[in-house]
């Protein structure tokens, strides 16, 4: 039985207030589908069965390149994180893994997977850590690390990512993501061909060492740190790392990585064509990589994504499986909170992309009836599915309003009370 950070006779109470509603809601709805065909028992099961992997980095406060301002009981390591994402999972019934970042969650890895397990959590992909210093390391990154010009830093950059294998092992993890910062701000600082060159040497080097069961999930970017070029900056280029690498490698997503406008959508189909989509990092942005919460800036380009998700699924791609994980970072905001909901309105855009008739769609589309099949998805998108959420939620124990409930509980305010406040921060993102 896991431990819960929050008394569940009081998400139990907020429930029985809100059950007659949403009971009536829910049927409302399913009468609504069942006209279009649409079993919303179906939907309810398939919602139910989908998970998003919390980031542990996430349920602290982030911050700009400027400053960062500290939030209220911040966890004071990973051990703190793993009490916050329970609490993230408890209320939402969505989250029962959690991605780890090393060295910022380096920890024994015994301790780990005994306090993953008393609050139900298991673990999810590693994420390895060459795109700042850690204290005490030999060589610097400033300059880059897998693509580094030093062969003795690329050598130190490999052995850290060796390093998050063998404590994934040891957790339960299933896969490596490998983002790294590498790249120029100078026309010429860089040669772009051997640069590429010794990241794919290095990258091969921690190929090798992959479990036999294991993913490894390359991150592309197109800017920032490096503004000028980064080494890998487009999804093409990660292609070409993962067919370069071998059959398990696969390219990782994230949605804020892309220039303005790009279509995201059209990206995500090309790599399951292929057979080289491994995953996702959720969450969106205005101007660059803001690492907003999932669905707060663009939420039908979110569905648009997941109707390419929900349509490869309908096909059946074969070892189709993709990761599904939250990258946010959270300024103004409790991340709880901020979490809670982009896992909610992830599901929301799965949801709604599972009611897509892809029939009618397809027929349009050989039709070249431009209008209707836009018509199509947008039917689909314009439904309020949230009777089904709260459904899903309320059926696996959690909260039918999951923000409510961890307002109400007063859980902030305790673990404040516990954690020392932190020192105001200067420049940094983490």
């Amino acid at each position: 039985m896991a431990e819960f950070r929050i008394a569940q006779d009081l998400v139990a109470t907020d429930n029985d207030k809100r059950a007659t509603a949403l009971k009536a809601d829910y049927e409302a709805l399913g009468a609504t589908l069942a006209r279009r065909g649409v079993d919303i028992e179906a939907v309810t099961r398939k919602v139910a069965e989908f998970f998003v992997a919390v980031p542990s980095w996430g349920v602290g406060t982030g911050g700009t390149r400027f400053a960062r301002f500290p939030g209220t009981g911040e966890p004071r390591g990973i051990f703190d994180k793993l009490d916050d994402c329970a609490v993230i999972n408890q209320l939402t019934q969505a989250t029962p893994n959690v991605s780890l970042h090393i060295p910022w969650d380096k920890a024994d890895a015994r301790e780990l997977k005994a306090k993953g397990d008393a609050l139900g959590l298991g673990f999810d992909a590693m994420n390895s850590n060459t795109f700042s210093d850690a204290p005490g390391q030999s060589h610097s990154y400033k300059y880059g690390s897998l693509s580094h010009t030093d062969a003795a830093t690329r050598r130190q950059a490999v052995e850290h990512n060796l390093e998050c294998i063998e404590i994934g092992r040891a957790i339960g993890s299933k896969a490596l993501t490998v983002w790294v910062g590498d790249g120029s701000n100078f026309p010429g600082q860089s040669n772009f061909t051997r640069s590429f060159e010794r990241y794919l040497a290095a990258m091969a080097d921690i190929y090798k060492a992959l479990p036999d069961d294991w993913r490894i999930f390359s991150e592309h970017k197109m800017y920032e740190p490096a503004f000028y070029s980064t080494v890998v900056q487009d999804w093409g280029t990660n292609y070409l790392i993962a067919q370069t690498l071998g059959p398990k490698a696969y390219c990782l997503v994230d949605l804020g990585h892309h220039a303005p406008n790009t279509n995201i959508e059209m990206i995500v189909a090309r790599l399951i064509q292929f057979g080289k989509l491994g995953g996702f990092h959720f969450n969106d942005s205005k101007y660059g990589d803001d690492d907003l919460d999932a669905g707060s800036i663009d939420p039908y380009r979110l569905f648009l994504v997941f109707n390419e998700l929900v349509d490869a699924e309908h096909r059946g791609v074969k070892g189709f499986h993709p990761a599904h994980m939250i990258d946010q970072s959270h300024n103004v905001t409790d991340p709880i909170e901020s979490l809670i909901s982009s896992a909610n309105e992830i599901r929301r855009a799965y949801a709604q992309a599972l009611l897509v008739d892809r029939k009618a769609l397809s027929g349009y589309q050989d039709d070249n009836d431009a209008l209707m099949a836009s018509e199509t998805l947008k039917r689909a998108y314009r439904a309020d599915v949230e009777p089904i959420l709260a459904e899903a939620r309320r059926r696996a124990g959690g909260a039918i309003d999951p923000i409510a409930v961890y307002r109400a509980s007063g859980y902030r305010r305790q673990v404040a009370a516990e954690r020392p406040a932190s020192a105001a921060g200067g420049g940094g993102i983490i």
